[in-house]
């Protein structure tokens, strides 16, 4: 044994006598490095990067593992988090498939998950489950809000067919037709797709005043494309899995005049003095830039950099009343998120409550238009 070790068991004996004893908290991050939903995933890893080593005075200890964009991977690693490394909490995923797959997993385990994309569940499905993203409903708000501004009478829909399709399209419907929006028609494609000619020649002959694109990441630019060359001359919506600017170096000219809502962290220079998140936005995005260069800044990123803003409220309160790697710190931990109150993030002022874990008030989303292959704020 050497005196290193030794004084190493000596000092852990004196925490122990004292009931001082300190452990990490682990956050099991699970999120698309690779597969479809990639151009998503891999912003929130290169932030997890970032995070500070301690919260609240205890070690940090992150595990990250790639989902691949593919559900029954996600759920294969939130099963191990769960059973081998005792994990605090579950972030991800950012592909919506994969975060709706974790929820069951968080749920029989007791592990709060905060998931980084709008994952709808059925109603007091989600105890156990938080998101950062704004909900559909709040983006489609200020989507439908935009459209009445520029006389919009009749909307077309292409998105994805699958849970983040469909949450858009039982969220954005409703909300359309109540401010007097003709709605359809309503085309569909996969996340794999390379081609939705079909679906695009479709909408091009109903021709709608606009037409909501509800794709993610890189894939966003395709469908976008595609009516592009079909000659449809009316106005592009996109919804905030497309506030990348993947969407501009894969689209090109064919995305230029579109519209894309979006959180306020991406925007943060050209947010008024006024907004609350200003400051906050500015942080994240000159973290990130430094870190990844002028013009990384990501939405996704942004979600992964409040996550931290919100562990840092509830993490204190929750160790009030357990410590880190038990099922009485994860309860705790899991209520403390509906304590924390108004919180200023990057992305907005979320407040989660017992009723609530979106969070956010309808006047979140920020409108941007794409102009010279930039996001611009829509005034």
């Amino acid at each position: 044994m050497t005196r290193f070790t030794l004084k190493a068991i000596v000092a852990a004996t004196a925490l122990a006598a004292s009931g001082a004893v300190l452990a990490d908290i682990t956050i099991g991050v699970i999120a698309p490095l690779t597969g479809p939903a990639s151009g998503l995933g891999i912003p929130v890893g290169n932030q997890a990067k970032l995070w500070p080593k301690t919260i609240a005075g205890e070690k940090l200890n992150v595990i990250v593992m790639d989902d691949a964009t593919d559900p029954n991977q996600g759920v294969t690693h939130a099963k191990r988090f769960v059973t081998n490394d005792k994990v605090d909490v579950i972030m991800g995923s950012v592909a919506t498939p994969v975060a709706a797959a974790i929820v069951q997993v968080a749920e029989e385990s007791g592990t709060p998950q905060i998931s980084w994309s709008p994952v709808g569940v059925p109603a007091g499905k989600d105890k156990w489950l938080f998101r950062l993203p704004q909900s559909n409903a709040v983006m489609g708000h200020a989507v439908i809000e935009h459209m009445k501004k520029q006389g919009i009478k009749s909307v077309g829909f292409l998105g994805y067919s699958d849970a983040y399709g469909e949450t858009w399209l039982n969220d954005f419907k409703p909300q359309a037709e109540k401010a007097g929006i003709k709605f359809g028609p309503v085309e569909r494609f996969a996340r794999a797709d390379t081609s939705v000619t079909g679906q695009a020649l479709k909408l091009v002959s109903a021709n709608p005043d606009a037409i909501l694109v509800v794709a993610s990441g890189s894939g966003a630019a395709m469908p976008q494309m595609a009516l592009a060359d079909r000659g449809y001359k009316g106005k592009v919506y996109q919804t905030h899995a497309a506030a990348t600017r993947d969407l501009m170096r894969v689209g090109g000219k064919a995305v230029e005049g579109g519209f894309v809502v979006s959180g306020p962290a991406v925007l943060a220079e050209q947010l008024p003095d006024s907004h609350p998140s200003k400051a906050e936005a500015i942080k994240f995005v000159q973290q990130y830039e430094k870190a990844y260069g002028p013009g990384s800044r990501n939405q996704f990123a942004g979600h992964a950099y409040d996550s931290i803003i919100v562990m840092e409220k509830a993490v204190p309160i929750a160790l009030k009343k357990a410590k880190p790697g038990t099922p009485e710190f994860r309860a705790a931990l899991r209520d403390a998120f509906e304590q924390i109150g108004k919180t200023t993030l990057a992305h907005g002022v979320l407040n989660w409550t017992p009723a609530d874990h979106w969070g956010y008030t309808q006047d979140t989303g920020v409108m941007m238009k794409v102009t010279g292959g930039e996001f611009k704020v829509e005034k």
